[in-house]
């Protein structure tokens, strides 16, 4: 499943926020925006939140951007399910 998210680093805490007014699922990570920690601590937090191994979440768009695609492995219907109860 595929998946837009806008990435706010240097956060408090990981967290998925909510979505944006473009469909985006706002997430925060703790990790700066240097030497690509931020995008290693999301790949984290999503494969521990989906349960899913780390190498099944794939950043595919957005390396150095802060709106990313996300490709995540996995049942979907769960995937889904865990979304809309996060990012409302």
């Amino acid at each position: 499943m595929k998946i837009t998210v806008h990435i706010v680093p240097n956060a408090s805490r990981d967290e998925i926020t909510g979505r944006t007014d473009d469909g985006e699922y706002r997430i925060k990570v703790q990790s700066p925006p240097v030497d690509g920690a931020a995008n290693k601590a999301l790949v984290k937090f999503l494969a521990k939140t989906f349960d899913v191994s780390k190498s099944r979440v794939r950043i595919v768009t957005g390396e150095t951007a802060r709106r990313k695609i996300v490709e995540i492995e996995g049942d979907d219907t769960a995937i889904q399910r865990i979304l809309e109860g996060m990012g409302k």
